[in-house]
């Protein structure tokens, strides 16, 4: 569990300390108080990635030259320091030179409001989904999805060029395609995986009543040879300036009973956004046989009592969960520690 995290400018907080209990922590203030950036302080100090944010210079403090997260997760002390210029990573006081086992320790599932984007917004958003996942069960995907981006930069960089010299470009090519078949099986496999866990949730949160959902992973590299199709695809490249395959295009496609989540009704679509990230949560636990941290922003009052109460039977017992809200009007049972936050200040209401 995360017993204690501290802040030092991120985001709206100068500095800020608190001190979780196992079980269920409420977070609870008005609106624009910093709840949803005390919750994404914790997904960074575990995960040194922001759920909201597709880099981490936004969360640097307006006038602050880096933001400092520390605490300490299942007795291991956490250190982050980040800046646009630097970044310095400690595990129990030692400096650590690669991310590798620091983020082996910590596993974070993150729900809120937003996620509907996962369904009815663009294909970026699922892939996100899929690489903040993945990146949580297999060591080497992180490493894997860097080199893509990386390759992917110089080629594209290169495209965008006066000149097209396809003699520098093919350089890139290989360690291109590498990773990219490295992406496309893992998310292959990660989607196949996910199905019934989020099939399960979608029939318990919707009520069974018979919601069926499915999902399929369309892989970007336009077949089972990417190396063949890319360069099958040169002249196209050449003419729009930018790669147009590889894993930067893949989409998960999001059905229920058969007809694609954009005929979904309201209801449907948040219950499918909340299927995915049970989905996530029930994944984690069973494959990593450790339990992850759940970071709910602001949720429960936006859910009819049905919905919260399948949501909240379908947690994995015994997680620690880290909870915003504006009120507890919606609360129907001890809910554990509360807080109270406002004007950047934090303290323990019970």
């Amino acid at each position: 569990m995360l017993s204690t995290l501290k802040l030092r400018d991120f985001r709206c907080f100068p500095a800020l300390e608190a001190e979780f209990a196992p079980g269920s922590n409420v977070i609870v203030g008005p609106n624009a108080q910093g709840k949803t950036s005390l919750l994404e302080a914790a997904c960074v100090l575990l995960r040194l990635q922001s759920p909201r944010a597709a880099t981490l210079g936004p969360l640097v403090r307006l006038g602050a030259a880096g933001f400092v997260v520390d605490g300490f997760y299942s007795g291991n002390h956490l250190q982050f320091y980040y800046s646009p210029r630097r970044k310095k990573l400690a595990l129990d006081s030692v400096e650590q030179r690669t991310a590798a086992e620091y983020l082996q320790l910590g596993r974070v599932v993150w729900f809120s409001n937003a996620d509907i984007a996962l369904v009815r917004g663009a294909a970026d958003e699922r892939r996100r989904y899929l690489d903040f996942v993945a990146a949580q069960l297999d060591s080497g995907y992180r490493r894997h999805l860097r080199d893509y981006e990386k390759a992917l930069r110089s080629r594209n960089r290169l495209l965008k060029m006066p000149n097209v010299r396809w003699r520098e470009i093919a350089a890139f090519d290989e360690p291109l395609v590498a990773a990219g078949d490295a992406l496309t099986q893992a998310r292959a496999r990660l989607v196949a995986t996910l199905e019934p866990y989020a099939a399960e949730a979608q029939r318990a949160i919707g009520g069974g009543v018979g919601e069926m959902l499915s999902m399929r992973y369309e892989a970007g590299s336009g077949g089972t040879d990417f190396a063949v199709n890319l360069a099958a695809r040169r002249m196209e490249d050449q003419r729009l300036r930018q790669t147009t395959v590889g894993p930067h295009r893949d989409e998960v496609i999001l059905e229920i009973n058969g007809h694609g989540c954009e005929l979904a009704s309201e209801g449907q679509q948040r219950t499918l956004a909340l299927a995915l990230r049970l989905a996530q949560a029930r994944l984690i636990a069973a494959q990593r046989e450790a339990l992850p941290l759940l970071l709910l922003d602001d949720i429960f009052g936006e859910l009819d009592p049905a919905r919260r109460n399948a949501l909240l039977a379908h947690l994995p017992a015994g997680a620690q969960k880290i909870i915003t809200t504006t009120h507890l009007d919606w609360a129907q049972t001890e809910i554990g520690r509360v807080f109270h936050l406002e004007n950047r200040v934090l303290t323990v209401e019970r």
